[in-house]
Parts: structure tokens; C-alpha cells; sequence
């Protein structure tokens, strides 16, 4: 096995929990005086930051209920305590957004489309960890290697749930959750593209040319292009240390009921190949099948064809 390398990663740790901590009323009245002080200068704070026509298109999204459906803009504008141009403008840009529409009449909203979109977003985004875990542990069980969970946010990937290895010597393969990559560079964003046209990319990089990270990096969409394609044909995505030296992943898509990619399964080598070829079909076959498992999951039912599901059955043979 090649000497293996930590992946350099620019990843923030969390703040470490102080040794020890004072409550008030442990002492005298002056500490609690002291620390009703410092909570006030901290909401004074933190309000600083709030952006008050935000608050208040909120504030109007949750007087919206089952028993009060239908809100007309005076109504609205009384109970949050604002001027009512200003309640009505505010009116106009969630329906704009798609959050409200009209209802009996010009004067009256109820909700729209929009929050239900922002609701099923977040149940899937759920699911996709609730259901994944599991999964993740599994194939860090069969294959002893570090197990991740990505998806795509406009032009990075996120790593949203792993397994660690057990193993001593995979130890200084650590990514976190929340650590972002740059789709275009990494294979997980290729494959996390595989079902997007030319046009859409091209909608996302505006840029004639894309940021170079190795001189394995695609530089332009069209590369892109036909790295998403490739990995969509084969049904998975593998990297050889492209991305990070000594660092080597096997990446494949998962698919919800519609079909289309919402996230990728992906294992971890701490070396620059994949081993002998033996080897790399047999993990690429067990990555595929732990994305088909969770594809299932979602409820999506693959077509003959799929090359995911295709790789994933081989595992059986």
C-alpha cells in the first residue's frame, strides 16, 4: 500500500466546550446583575444583524393557519404593527417569490406552492439522513473504509452524514459534516451533475473558464459536461488522487421517486489507486449497491438499463 496522506481539507472545528461553567445566583446578587448585563448587550447584539423586512415577510408566512386559511393585507397589517402600503408591498413580493397567492379577490392571500416546496425540502432532506446512516455504517462495515453521504447546493458539494472507519491506519481520512468541495472539481460533483443538461451548467458557470485545483480539473463546461455524462453512463464516479493527492473515492448517485439525483454514496481511500483491478470492481460493485439501497429507500424503482443498479447486481455473482 502507498504511504498514505491526511486529506487537507479546510474544515473549521467545533468550539470547544469550556472546562467549566458559572451559573448566576451561585454567588452574590452582582453576579446576576453582571450576567443580566452581558444577555442584554448580547440581544442587543444579535438584533444588529436582523433584517427587519425579512422578520416581517415571516412574521406574515405564520399568521397563515388551518383555521385562518384566507388574510387580507388591514388584518395582516394590525397584527404584526405595520403600515398597511408597507404590509401590502410586503404581500406582493412572497406572492412574487410563489410563497402566497390571491384569493377572493385582490385583498386576500393564502399560502401557495412555495412554502409547500420549502416543506417537502425539508422532509426530504431528512429522509435522505434518517435513511442513509444506516447504510453508511454498513458499507464502512464491509469494506473498512470511511463512508460519506453528499449532495449538491448550487456549485459545491456537501458532505451531510458519514461512518468513520474503525481502522487505525484510515484514521487521517477525516471529512466532516458540512465540508463543501467544489463540484466541478471533485468526482462526487460529477456524478451529482450526471443528469444535468449542457444548458443548466452553463446557467450555474457563468465563466468562460472554471477554476483549476489539479491539471485533472475540468476547464470549461463542456468538460464538464462530458465528465457528468460519463459518470451518468457508467453509474458511478471514481477518482484516482484527481482531486487530492494520495486520496482516492468511488462515488455513486442515489435517486428519489422521480428519478432525478439528490445525492451520492461514496467511500474513501487513504492511497492514490484503488487498488488491483479485482479490487476496484468489487468496491465500485458495493458502493453501487449501497446507493441502489437507499435509491429504494426514496422509492425510486430503476429501469433495466439503470448502470447503477446493473453494477449493484453483479455483487451477487
Amino acid at each position: 500500500m502507498a504511504k498514505k496522506n491526511a486529506i487537507a481539507l479546510a474544515v473549521v472545528p467545533p468550539q470547544a466546550a469550556p472546562d467549566k461553567i458559572n451559573l448566576p445566583g451561585d454567588g452574590s446578587g452582582e453576579d446576576v446583575e453582571s450576567t443580566r448585563s452581558t444577555d442584554d448587550e448580547s440581544a442587543a447584539s444579535t438584533s444588529n444583524y436582523l433584517v427587519p423586512g425579512l422578520e416581517r415577510g415571516l412574521r406574515i408566512l405564520a399568521e397563515f393557519s388551518a383555521r385562518e386559511p384566507v388574510l387580507g393585507a388591514p388584518e395582516l397589517s394590525k397584527r404584526i404593527g405595520i403600515p398597511r402600503t408597507t404590509t401590502f408591498r410586503l404581500l406582493q413580493t412572497l406572492e412574487s417569490l410563489g410563497f402566497l397567492e390571491r384569493a377572493n379577490g385582490d385583498r386576500y392571500f393564502r399560502l401557495s406552492v412555495g412554502v409547500l416546496r420549502l416543506g417537502f425540502e425539508y422532509l426530504s432532506s431528512l429522509e435522505l439522513t434518517d435513511l442513509g446512516t444506516p447504510i453508511l455504517e454498513r458499507l464502512r462495515d464491509a469494506t473498512g473504509l470511511s463512508t460519506h453521504l453528499l449532495i449538491r447546493d448550487r456549485r459545491d458539494v456537501v458532505f451531510v452524514a458519514k461512518a468513520q472507519s474503525h481502522e487505525p491506519m484510515f484514521s487521517s481520512v477525516k471529512v466532516h459534516v458540512g465540508t463543501r468541495l467544489p463540484a466541478h472539481a471533485a468526482v462526487h460533483g460529477h456524478v451529482l451533475m450526471g443528469d444535468m443538461t449542457l444548458s443548466a451548467l452553463q446557467q450555474l458557470y457563468l465563466e468562460p473558464e472554471l477554476e483549476q485545483f489539479t491539471e485533472r480539473t475540468p476547464a470549461t463546461i463542456g468538460e464538464l459536461h462530458e465528465r457528468a455524462r460519463e459518470c451518468a453512463a457508467q453509474g458511478y464516479g471514481v477518482s484516482e488522487a484527481s482531486f487530492e493527492r494520495g486520496i482516492s473515492v468511488v462515488s455513486a448517485p442515489v435517486r428519489d421517486q422521480t428519478g432525478s439525483i439528490v445525492a451520492a454514496i461514496t467511500v474513501t481511500v487513504p492511497r492514490s489507486d484503488l487498488g488491483s483491478e479485482d479490487e476496484k470492481k468489487q468496491l465500485i460493485n458495493v458502493v453501487c449497491a449501497a446507493a441502489c439501497d437507499l435509491s429504494s429507500r426514496l422509492n425510486y424503482r430503476p429501469a433495466a438499463d439503470d448502470p447503477t443498479a446493473i453494477r449493484a447486481a453483479r455483487l451477487s455473482k
